[in-house]
């Protein structure tokens, strides 16, 4: 006698419906987690674990899922719901005004901003800040991560810039290697139809926006908006004055920091001190 299969929850959140839904359209077809995992190029145990709600979906499964099926974006829609959920309710509303902005300006001073990390980087960003979290909650993180710069990548109108401190590429996340990768990301974005981004050198000494990460939108209404993150709480100001005052600081941030151009040879010259793993001995800029 086959086990009856799990019972679902889809009013517990976006997830759980995800997966009820999911079951329920695989049911309509007549099709067993075998048959559709070889039409939407996944495994069994994959959809599984992702219709009991057990895991996040993968993010290419959604559009897969909508084509076999022919269900016109559902799977996307729940997906992009399920995927704002892994975050607090105050930074799901920056990132509802992150996907509105058609200029983004921010500040990195103690880790590179989430926008510009590569999934290596966010993994062990997110395990060093929670390292008794399971890895599942981790890798839900990091989709999240990826979710939202997916969505910026799809705006090819966007206008952002960064002003990173020497802090946050001088620190290394995972090793070496996770890092040579970020810090190779970050060179090609220095200046590029979309992006400009400027090193802050230590030895231009202190300034105003030291501390966590900062960002400044302005909204497709003309609307600008702040938003502060500290390590694990974030805070949105939609006052004018706030507004005013930190694009002044950012204005004279930019002023101080490296050119775009020499923020690259910056960045090369950090990469490329970066020590080797599989070579004990110092690299040309370790020795007097």
């Amino acid at each position: 006698m086959p086990a009856r299969p799990k019972e679902l929850t889809p009013d517990r959140s976006a997830r759980h419906l995800f997966g009820a839904r999911l079951r329920r359209h695989r049911d309509l077809a007549g099709l067993s987690l075998e048959k559709l995992a070889s039409i939407v190029n996944s495994s069994r145990s994959t959809l599984s674990r992702v219709e009991n709600a057990e895991v996040m979906p993968p993010p290419e499964l959604p559009a897969l899922l909508d084509a076999a099926f022919g269900t016109d974006g559902l799977f996307q829609d729940l997906y992009d719901l399920a995927v704002s959920e892994i975050h607090p309710d105050q930074f799901q509303r920056r990132m509802k005004l992150e996907a509105r902005a058609r200029r983004i300006r921010e500040v990195g001073s103690q880790i590179v901003p989430g926008l510009l990390q590569t999934e290596d980087y966010a993994r062990a960003q997110f395990r060093v800040h929670n390292r008794r979290a399971p890895q599942e909650h981790i890798e839900e993180l990091v989709i999240g991560r990826m979710h939202r710069q997916a969505i910026l990548r799809g705006k090819p109108d966007a206008d952002m810039g960064w002003v990173l401190d020497e802090a946050c590429l001088r620190r290394i996340y995972g090793s070496p290697a996770v890092m040579r990768t970020q810090l190779a990301r970050l060179i090609d974005l220095t200046v590029t139809a979309t992006t400009v981004l400027q090193v802050m050198p230590f030895e231009a000494g202190p300034h105003a926006l030291l501390g966590g990460t900062l960002s400044l939108l302005t909204l497709d209404d003309g609307t600008e908006v702040v938003y502060e993150a500290s390590i694990n709480t974030g805070t949105l100001l939609e006052d004018q004055g706030s507004c005013d005052r930190y694009r002044q600081s950012y204005d004279l941030l930019t002023a101080c920091a490296l050119s775009p151009s020499a923020s690259a040879d910056f960045l090369r010259s950090v990469l490329e001190a970066l020590p080797n793993e599989h070579d004990p001995r110092p690299s040309p800029h370790e020795v007097d």
